[in-house]
């Protein structure tokens, strides 16, 4: 009854925020309703002087939530499903050798990077840091999260080209960046030094297990759809693929984020274009944009709530102003160095690697991933560093990204209109 009842006010909450972000704010719905749940967040901290039992309630109820867990194992599921379900397949192998440069090589460089620039700066500044701290948090800030951009490209009608690059990074990075940040963790737990060879081969065995499970189980529900014809049992059958292919990778301890954005892939490319009927094919994707537009509103309703539970300290406001910048220096050095990688493959296009840099947002997976180092030292520090880049990332880069896309020349309003139909 209790999960019930706080599962019925987070959702009761997304709607009433949602309704003011659109009527009032007009702002990208995930952006409005994270800022309105950061303002009340910041209204009970304040509160709490006057009406302690009241923010004492919150805090209690918000502290039940186990973010880390709700991500990690639950909704990443379904958002890296629908991503990959979702993600024109043609454009993506147009710039494959972009999108596997900067979700492999540029989230390797970025770790080691935003490492580097952090202990040094922050040592600089006599907020000093250790260097394990540093790798760690290296590795969980550079997976990007794209979703309050995607939503802007397609407002403004940006290339297929580039919302192709940021899609295909964002569900692979997800993946590479997790199964980063986990070795390293195990590694460190342990007392031991990963060596180049061992994380390699621990990084080919979680990362190629877990795409060649979701190969294999997105093949099999390909077969199965081949045999029906009925949108009802098609939807049920991906909501499987999605749930039970990421559980079982879990449970065999290989990337369950890169097995389900190959399970997606497969769903939403020969699945649904040999084994879906028109009809199917339509219920299936308003299924799966409603799973993905919903969690995706709670997911940001939830981050703004986690400002209640988040031990702050000036030190650490300090420190993640200062991680600001280095974050989207890191960003910028890995993207030149991804790109430069494949140019002979793939000339990047004038101003690209601008909006690369400051399209690459940070979201919810790097505070779960945060959050995941309760107990290690230098946690607080790491997951308010987190929490500070992460609010920054979305709120500011994020409201504006259509300026910077307009002022680029990436905008087309032909293609903005086009898209409107088809969002609703």
């Amino acid at each position: 009854m209790y999960v019930f009842a706080i599962l019925s006010a987070l959702v009761t909450l997304a709607a009433a925020f949602s309704l003011i972000s659109y009527k009032v704010l007009r702002l990208p719905t995930t952006i409005g309703v994270m800022l309105l749940s950061l303002a009340t967040s910041t209204l009970l901290v304040i509160s709490g002087h006057a009406i302690p039992s009241l923010h004492a309630r919150a805090v209690a109820i918000v502290g039940h939530i186990d973010f880390s867990a709700l991500v990690l194992h639950g909704m990443l599921a379904f958002l890296l499903f629908a991503g990959a379900l979702q993600l024109n397949l043609r454009d993506l192998a147009k710039q494959k050798s972009v999108v596997a440069s900067l979700s492999i090589f540029g989230t390797l460089l970025s770790t080691v990077f935003v490492a580097a620039l952090l202990k040094v700066i922050l040592s600089v500044t006599g907020l000093e840091m250790g260097f394990v701290p540093c790798l760690l948090f290296g590795a969980l800030i550079s997976p990007t999260d794209p979703i309050t951009v995607l939503e802007m490209l397609r407002r403004v009608g940006a290339p297929p080209s580039l919302e192709a690059q940021l899609t295909g990074e964002s569900l692979f990075n997800d993946g590479v960046g997790a199964v980063l940040f986990l070795t390293l963790f195990e590694s460190f737990s342990h007392g031991t030094r990963p060596t180049v060879a061992g994380f390699t081969w621990m990084l080919l065995v979680k990362a190629g297990g877990g795409i060649a499970l979701g190969l294999i189980l997105g093949w099999l529900a390909y077969r199965l759809m081949r045999r029906v014809d009925s949108y009802r049992v098609e939807e049920l059958l991906t909501l499987a693929l999605a749930m039970g292919g990421y559980a079982l990778a879990d449970w065999l301890r290989l990337s369950a984020p890169l097995e389900v954005v190959a399970a997606g892939l497969i769903a939403g490319g020969r699945a649904r274009e040999l084994a879906m009927s028109q009809v199917t094919r339509e219920r299936v994707d308003r299924f799966w944009e409603l799973i993905d537009d919903m969690l995706n509103v709670i997911l940001f309703l939830l981050l703004g709530l986690q400002l209640l539970v988040m031990p702050w300290d000036r030190h650490y406001l300090y420190a993640g102003l200062l991680a600001i910048p280095v974050v989207l220096a890191a960003r910028w050095l890995s993207v030149n160095a991804s790109l430069l990688l494949v140019r002979m493959f793939h000339k990047p296009v004038r101003g690209a690697i601008t909006i690369l840099t400051w399209g690459g947002l940070r979201g919810g997976l790097a505070v779960a991933l945060a959050l995941a180092l309760a107990g290690e030292s230098g946690h607080d520090r790491v997951l308010a560093i987190t929490y500070i880049v992460v609010i920054f990332s979305i709120v500011v880069q994020g409201l504006t990204m259509d300026r910077l896309l307009r002022k680029l020349g990436f905008a087309s309003p032909a293609r903005a209109a086009a898209q409107r139909p088809a969002e609703g």
